[in-house]
């Protein structure tokens, strides 16, 4: 595996980081050393992170090495997602206008939103009371 040319993505999703690295091969995903069915046993989370392979037809074109930390599930699976497709249009430039229509490459801004001082939640306040 030492001479075989990789293509790499970082994606990012809530406080989620994923560095994917992308090489020709018949479509195993390893995360953070272990296969994907293990890491994210929940069959949604599986289809978000296959969704850039699956509109690019890429599904067995491509193995992946993807490293992952920070976030939640939800977010990581985002992260990786994301991360994929940055690396799909490393590896090739005409999948760019695909990824780009199904929304892949845009990072998703939102984050959760800080907790303020005097309120209960980030804008959940206490009851009103008149008298």
């Amino acid at each position: 595996m030492t001479n075989q040319r990789y293509f790499c993505g970082t994606g990012r999703r809530k406080t989620a980081i994923a560095q994917v690295r992308l090489v020709e091969g018949q479509g195993a995903i390893i995360v953070n050393g272990k296969p994907l069915e293990e890491v994210f046993p929940e069959e949604s989370l599986r289809g978000t992170i296959l969704k850039p392979f699956k509109v690019t037809q890429a599904l067995d074109r491509f193995s992946a090495t993807i490293k992952v930390l920070g976030g939640g599930i939800s977010g990581q699976s985002g992260a990786i997602c994301h991360g994929i497709a940055r690396a799909l249009v490393a590896a090739d430039g005409n999948l760019k206008a695909v990824l780009r229509k199904n929304g892949l490459l845009t990072r998703d801004p939102r984050v959760k939103e800080r907790k303020k001082y005097g309120l209960k939640r980030a804008r959940k306040a206490p009851q009103y009371t008149k008298r």
